[in-house]
């Protein structure tokens, strides 16, 4: 870690390498912010450039050889200077002993931190940019004095003064990755260039700082989020923070910790004039939200080192000032009371169990777990009683804390003395027990005590978690039968209908009756304002029956879009894993049947690691990490992925054993074994038939046709004493199952069975037009196939297409695009390539040391392996293996 990668800039460091370069090349300089950046790309560009092409003059400005003369040039000019000369004539002397050394070469002249350069070596810089055949490149620092013959190059238009920024999110991502050796997961990453605001020194030192707190899980890092503050990086924030007064650290020290404050709020406990001058230094931003005017520190790691520095007594009469100063002009808006009783838990001066128990209502409302564990927590200790135990013990769950759950749980229920708190802590308990210690004997145990309640609303209550539970393991008709109850029943509270609702909509997606589905999931979300302070959580079951409905019906854009819905970033920052864990699953499904494998491994990864703790989504996460190494054509990794995913599946989560399934039936063909995958997925598709689940087997005998089996048998023996072929089966399912999807894949298995290559482009385009571009590479791939069986050399066209289509894909391998890949030798496939990009036979037999005779008799085979007429369409056919671009085996 001591050098880090170069990472990003492209399109700054092409800039400046033009201005060196380019035709209308002229010298450029970068300003920025300290350790943004400007001395690595100066430093990077430089390096690119050939000494032998330029003469090339790297100099290192700074403070100590500021006051000298020529001080910044020391490393250029001789050590001694002619005697008796003008300063004028020492500035010429200067310029001709570069030109001379430069021995006709461009002169490039790449100064760091011009703004250091000494009055004689900045006029020196100026003269030699005024020449001819010389450039000037360099940095700058904000906010510090400039020789005016240094600003004079942009003035007099010698040089270009680009600003350079910070680097985004993507950028930052990509050089944590590459410093860490491998990909960082998106909310570590997130956190990292929140608090980094960017800047590659800062991001330098937090990742140094933050060095225990990493974790690499599944090949990705995580970062705990515990900020260690090291020296270095205190050291540096305190430069940054400088000297403050009393009034002034005053002002900033409130920011610290109430961020985001309101100005009129702020200006309420302090001197304005201490906030102006706090704003001139920049020290604090002022940023608009709606009408109000808040305050922020200028940087994150303004408040981190200022908060560390404060001494716990004024920390805590801090906190206490902020609160009685909200208290006293009125909580206006709703995360008022949230802040308030923060500040209140943070000061020790929370006495208000009320205020407590909303608060950690509010805070789990917005998924924020952490929070919410403190909140509860202090509204227990406090006396709140089964209420505050109820709710934290559910938080506790969604903590991935089963076991310390039920604790808190047992120790209040001897408290218990009417139906009311007995439902909801039977339904809490019952909720920890199924899913967090995945005990299935929880399902009949809850039944059994909600008969026992009189009151019909609580039963209701308890009757639709006994439903959902009964849907994750399957009990298909009694899961129906009492989420229905709940529905039918007026009395039943507004969260247990819903819950009920998501229930019955999950089982409608599966079975492929998407209408209706999306109909009850609709009428859940409108929901939400009711619902959500009793039942946050009810937010998972929503997105899980909406997840499932989107990726069965191949509805990719619809998974975009709750992906970036707020419930995803509320999920992210509040660390509630379970949320953004199936989500990332999702958004890893979306991307492997876009193509892009690379992205669909690196985000099932992430899925893998935020669930290690839990065991609900973790098998379904390993089974879409085995999806995408298994498209990727990675064996190995596809088939530790799915014995992962064996082990981490939650008995008691037997809904999602479809999923588990058709993945172990991906990574049978991508090891080869396509007949053992194909009798896997038959007999899949014979189960899910059975278990009225049409929508997964819509999906499982699609997988059958991709692996060109549309003509297998499935299903039950017909009065015929025949079975119906997968073909014929898509054919009835896309009579019963919603939607688009299915009467194109049962068009793509008539047109495998029959044969026909320009029904399956046909069906490729419309696959393409839905953004499946797997489906639609591997439907034209077969097209290709049997063409050239039926009218060969004929086939250049469909290539391109192909072609055309892997160009929107990363590298990728399936079965049906290895069919295209054919047997040649290393030998082949070399004179293939270079036939392919235009090399004559001649010329390509010189290369080779071989005869021409011996090139063209190559070249026959491979035109005949590759069924193609000749060279007109062997680029085109190399294009179209997997690869991309032809590349042999490995």
């Amino acid at each position: 870690m001591s050098r880090w990668e170069f990472v990003g800039r492209t399109d700054e460091l092409n800039r400046l390498l033009s201005a060196v370069g380019g035709p209308e090349g002229r010298g450029l300089l970068f300003s920025g912010d300290a350790g943004v950046g400007k001395s690595r790309l100066l430093r990077e560009g430089v390096a690119a450039l050939s000494p032998e092409r330029y003469a090339i003059w790297s100099i290192a400005a700074s403070a100590t050889t500021a006051a000298l003369p020529f001080g910044g040039l020391v490393q250029v000019l001789p050590a001694s200077q002619p005697q008796g000369l003008s300063p004028a004539g020492i500035l010429r002397w200067a310029l001709d002993v570069l030109q001379e050394q430069a021995a006709g070469r461009p002169i490039v002249l790449a100064i760091d931190d011009a703004h250091l350069l000494d009055p004689p070596s900045a006029a020196l810089v100026h003269l030699v940019a005024r020449s001819e055949n010389a450039y000037v490149v360099g940095t700058l620092r904000n906010g510090e004095q400039v020789p005016l013959p240094i600003r004079a190059l942009w003035t007099d238009d010698l040089a270009d003064l680009v600003e350079l920024g910070p680097l985004c999110r993507t950028e930052t991502s990509g050089l944590l990755a590459a410093i860490l050796g491998g990909p960082v997961d998106a909310g570590s990453s997130d956190r990292l260039f929140q608090l980094s605001a960017g800047n590659p020194l800062l991001l330098r030192e937090l990742v140094l700082a933050a060095d225990d707190a990493l974790d690499r899980r599944y090949g990705l890092w995580t970062w705990t989020g515990r900020l260690e503050l090291a020296p270095n990086l205190t050291e540096l924030i305190d430069t940054r923070i400088g000297q403050l007064t009393p009034g002034v650290r005053a002002v900033v020290e409130l920011v610290a910790f109430g961020e985001p404050l309101g100005l009129q709020l702020l200006e309420r406990a302090v001197d304005p004039a201490d906030v102006e001058t706090a704003e001139e230094r920049g020290l604090i931003t002022l940023v608009h939200d709606d009408r109000r005017l808040n305050v922020r520190l200028a940087h994150p790691l303004y408040g981190e080192v200022m908060r560390r520095h404060c001494p716990v007594s004024r920390t805590r009469r801090l906190q206490a000032t902020l609160a009685g100063l909200l208290e006293q002009v009125g909580k206006r808006r709703r995360e008022d009371l949230l802040r308030v009783a923060v500040w209140r838990l943070d000061s020790g001066t929370a006495q208000d169990v009320a205020l407590l128990l909303e608060a950690a209502v509010q805070a789990f409302g917005r998924y924020d777990v952490p929070l919410a564990t403190r909140l509860a927590r202090a509204a227990l200790e406090a006396g709140g009683g089964t209420d505050a135990a109820e709710l934290l013990a559910t938080i506790l769950m969604f903590g991935d804390r089963p076991d310390e759950a039920i604790g808190v749980l047992d120790q209040v229920a001897g408290e218990i003395h009417d139906d009311r708190r007995r439902s909801r802590w039977l339904t809490v308990r019952g909720m920890v027990s199924y899913w967090g210690l995945n005990r299935e004997s929880t399902v009949e145990e809850i039944a059994a005590r909600g008969d026992e309640l009189s009151d019909p609303a609580d039963r209701a209550r308890v009757r639709a978690f006994e439903a959902i539970m009964r849907l994750h393991r399957l009990d298909v008709d009694v899961a129906v039968r009492l989420a229905q109850e709940v529905l039918d029943r007026p009395a039943a509270p507004m969260a247990a209908r819903e819950l009920a609702r998501c229930t019955l909509a999950h089982l409608q997606a599966a079975q492929g009756q998407y209408q209706r589905s999306a109909t009850a999931i609709a009428r859940v979300q409108a929901e939400a304002a009711c619902w959500r302070a009793d039942m946050p959580y009810l937010q998972l079951a929503m997105e899980l029956a909406r997840g499932t409905r989107l990726a069965l019906s191949g509805d990719l854009p619809g998974i975009d879009a709750i992906v970036a819905d707020e419930f995803a970033d509320l999920a992210g920052a509040g660390d509630f894993r379970l949320g953004t864990g199936y989500l990332a699953i999702l958004q890893a499904h979306a991307a492997r049947l876009r193509g892009r494998g690379d992205e669909a491994l690196r985000t099932s990864l992430e899925a893998c690691a935020v669930l290690a703790t839990s065991r609900v989504y973790a098998g379904l996460a390993h089974a879409e990490r085995a999806q995408a190494a298994a498209l990727r054509g990675d064996v190995t990794h596809a088939a530790d992925a799915m014995a992962e995913a064996d082990r981490t599946h939650a008995p008691g989560m037997a809904v999602l054993y479809p999923w588990l399934e058709q993945a172990r039936g991906a990574v049978q063909a991508a090891t080869g074994d396509v007949p053992a995958a194909t009798k896997h997925l038959c007999a899949l598709a014979d189960r899910l038939r059975e278990d009225g689940l049409a929508g997964h087997e819509l999906l499982v005998l699609l997988d059958l046709v991709r692996l060109d089996q549309a003509a297998a048998p499935v299903g039950p023996t017909c009065t015929d004493g025949g079975r119906r072929t997968v073909a014929q089966r898509l054919a009835e399912l896309s009579e019963q199952v919603d939607g688009v999807l299915p009467p194109l894949v049962a068009r793509f298995g008539r047109a495998a069975v029959d044969g026909s290559p320009d029904a399956l482009l046909a069906v490729a385009d419309a696959f393409a037009g839905r953004e499946l571009i797997v489906y639609a590479a591997e439907a034209t791939a077969l097209a290709l196939h049997r063409t050239r069986h039926v009218r060969a050399g004929a086939t250049g066209p469909i290539r391109e297409r192909l072609a055309d289509l892997l160009r929107r894909c990363d590298e990728i391998s399936t079965p049906a695009l290895r069919l295209l890949r054919p047997a040649l030798s290393e030998r082949e496939w070399e004179v293939a390539r270079l036939a392919a990009d235009g090399v004559t036979s001649r010329a390509i037999a010189e290369r080779l040391f071989l005869s021409t005779r011996t090139v063209e008799n190559h070249l026959q085979r491979v035109y005949s392996k590759l069924g193609v007429a000749g060279r007109g369409e062997l680029r085109a056919a190399l294009r179209s293996m997997p690869g991309h671009d032809g590349a042999g085996p490995d």
